[in-house]
């Protein structure tokens, strides 16, 4: 009987064995339930993830970019929208229509009050659009009418009036730097350094917006070397003369260069075989740093430049958004370009160094870079729409333009307010020295072909009273010196904005 227990709990393991084997046979094709488990929540938690990012996506589409598809001429969606509104009006901060429509019979007639003086910012609607008229036609063909108002207009077949869009011009402001540019060309910019605002903007040669239909073919000719509809603010590429040496300035700090260095100009600089002269010839002597940029010595700042290392120069104009879109809710504008590099080239480093060479900046940036110096490094968005009104001046939407950028550090903005603080105490910009406010700027005269008497007139700077500022940027085409020209404008501007 023992001998049989033995034989059955010996054939029990065996067949114990057996299972097992078979079992690992079996299971030797398919997955355990716990990797398959993994599996389904990796896959779960992918979907879940695309679907979180989707959601996310939808809403800053509809947040941010609906309106600029909404906005784009080739939406059939607008076209729809002028058949039951009456375009917008469009006002200046202070109320003065510079745009609106009428009715002639079936027929909307759009009007430009003010003609020229705005037409480069405010634009056209007429053989395509530009300026605000492009940049707020959705909202120009929305009506905020009172809605019992609306029903009945739809009932009568009678358009509604469409909703006001208030910009942040300043009119007196702006009719003041469009008489002041007077028949020269060129392109004057101010900003309000606090809030990113569009005080003013102004581009000559200019054209009446109120016959842009019938003048058409004769101002978008190719034939038309003057440009007239282009706006030299925000389009304009100009050589920017020595108001670039705000920019070489501060990489001269940045890369270990002080404001009390000396450097000895003789009226000259020669460095491989390539000389570099003081404007008219004049012979600054020994000077610190802030008095070089006082009286704008070119040999003072060629020779910073030649000081500087391999891409240092270019490295500081990138953090000063040259080749970089400019952080602002205007349309078309232009991108300034900085192209040196290399530090091999001698002669083009001098040449860049005092703002000659390959550079080419627009006005609005320059007037940005200002802007940035006077609030502490920083850089708002600029713009030039403050908000919707419906027709009886009820807010309909706000905008928030206040995401900022550091263009460079609140002690090195510092710095260069004393720098721009001397040219208007001591140097070329004394015109600028009054009591009723505080000026700051830098003067240029930006040759701009072979023809060395021949320059464009720059100012770029700002000034403020009390805790009211403004920056700006006024380049007058082929006037000559910048403290001749362009200062005097720049003037004008602070008196009016600031009071005189």
């Amino acid at each position: 009987m023992r001998r049989d227990k033995r034989k059955t709990r010996d054939l029990d393991i065996v067949d114990l064995d057996d299972r097992y084997d078979s079992g690992k046979k079996r299971s030797s094709g398919k997955k355990r339930p716990h990797a398959r488990n993994v599996e389904f929540a990796v896959i779960t938690y992918a979907f879940l993830l695309l679907f979180i990012s989707l959601c996310g996506y939808f809403v800053y589409f509809v947040s941010f970019k609906s309106e600029d598809f909404i906005n784009h001429p080739s939406n059939a969606r607008l076209s729809k929208l002028s058949e039951t509104v009456l375009r917008g009006n469009i006002t200046t901060r202070d109320g003065v229509v510079v745009a609106k429509s009428r009715l002639k019979g079936k027929d909307e007639e759009r009007i430009y009050p003010k003609g020229r003086v705005y037409a480069h910012v405010i634009g056209y609607n007429s053989n395509g659009m530009a300026g605000v008229e492009q940049e707020s036609n959705f909202q120009l063909l929305r009506s905020h009418s009172f809605f019992l108002t609306r029903i009945a207009n739809d009932l009568k077949n009678v358009k509604s009036q469409g909703d006001t869009v208030v910009t942040t011009l300043d009119s007196k402001l702006q009719e003041t730097a469009y008489n002041g540019m007077g028949s020269y060309k060129g392109a004057a910019v101010a900003v309000d350094p606090d809030t990113g605002a569009i005080l003013a903007m102004v581009s000559k040669p200019d054209f009446d917006p109120n016959t842009v239909a019938t003048s058409w073919k004769e101002l978008s000719s190719s034939d038309n070397s003057s440009s007239v509809l282009l706006n030299r603010a925000t389009q304009g590429m100009y050589p920017p003369g020595s108001t670039f040496k705000m920019v070489t300035a501060l990489s001269y700090l940045q890369n270990g260069g002080k404001a009390s260095d000396i450097f000895q100009c003789n009226g000259a600089l020669t460095s491989s075989g390539y000389t570099i002269h003081c404007y008219g010839g004049e012979v600054h002597g020994r000077q610190d740093l802030t008095q070089a940029f006082g009286n704008s010595c070119n040999v003072a700042f060629a020779t910073a430049g030649l000081s500087l290392g391999e891409g240092k120069l270019y490295s500081t104009a990138q953090d000063l958004l040259f080749n970089k879109e400019l952080p602002t809710t205007l349309s078309n504008v232009k991108k300034s370009s900085f192209t040196l590099k290399s530090v091999e080239d001698k002669p083009l480093v001098m040449q860049t160094s005092i703002g000659q060479g390959n550079t080419l900046v627009t006005p609005l940036h320059m007037a940005m870079i200002a802007s940035s110096i006077a609030n502490d490094g920083k850089l708002l968005q600029t713009h030039d729409v403050d908000h919707i009104e419906n027709d009886n001046a009820n807010l309909v939407k706000s905008y928030d333009h206040h995401p900022s950028v550091t263009l460079m550090s609140k002690e090195e903005a510092k710095k260069l307010r004393v720098f721009m603080r001397y040219v208007v105490t001591n140097g070329t910009g004394r015109r600028l020295n009054v009591s009723n406010y505080r000026a700051y700027g830098k003067t240029g005269t930006a040759e701009y072909s072979s023809n060395k008497q021949e320059s464009h007139s720059w100012f770029v700077g700002f000034a403020k009273k009390g805790k009211k500022k403004i920056a700006v940027a006024v380049v007058m085409e082929g006037a000559g010196s910048g403290s001749a020209y362009a200062v005097p404008l720049a003037g004008r501007m602070f008196d009016t904005y600031l009071g005189e």
